[in-house]
């Protein structure tokens, strides 16, 4: 059974976890400006191959994505997980509005700073209604599976006037 002591040690231990990962820390101001995220993903992806209901793109993990542990940053994942499965589901559903309705990421192993990753998304099903899409990333050198992705797009149902 645990003593009154323990879940205030257990609180204290996970602040100062929290305060290492620079939870207090000020947003740098180059990072505080509108589109700042989007813009550094379009910069760091390279389109290797696009076709229909499938790409490839590379990127090496920069600092900018790094988290504390030298390592690609998991929101950096999900976020180039959610740019190329929309691109995937768009190359298939042309200009009719989608939106997510779930995504689900599995996080396998680790992307250290300066390795080249490449990222493939595919469309798994195309229904009239629903789009499901996975999305690979992988080691370029290797081979070696990191993270992967599945999403489940919906057509925007149109509007009755």
């Amino acid at each position: 059974m645990a003593t009154p002591s323990e879940p205030q040690a257990y609180a204290t231990n996970t602040k100062a976890f929290l305060e290492r990962l620079g939870l207090s820390n000020p947003i740098p101001d180059a990072a505080d400006r509108l589109r700042f995220h989007s813009d550094l993903l379009r910069s760091l992806l390279k389109a290797d191959l696009i076709e229909t209901g499938r790409i490839i793109c590379s990127f090496v993990v920069n600092p900018a994505l790094a988290n504390p542990y030298n390592t690609m940053h998991g929101g950096a994942v999900a976020s180039v997980a959610d740019v190329l499965a929309m691109a995937c589901a768009k190359s298939v559903a042309g200009d009719i509005e989608l939106f997510t309705g779930e995504t689900a990421t599995s996080y396998l192993s680790a992307a250290r700073v300066n390795e080249e990753v490449e990222v493939e998304g595919r469309v798994l099903r195309k229904g009239r209604r629903v789009i499901v899409t996975e999305v690979d990333f992988r080691i370029k050198k290797t081979g070696r599976l990191l993270f992967t992705n599945r999403s489940t797009f919906y057509v925007m149902p149109l509007a009755k006037l």
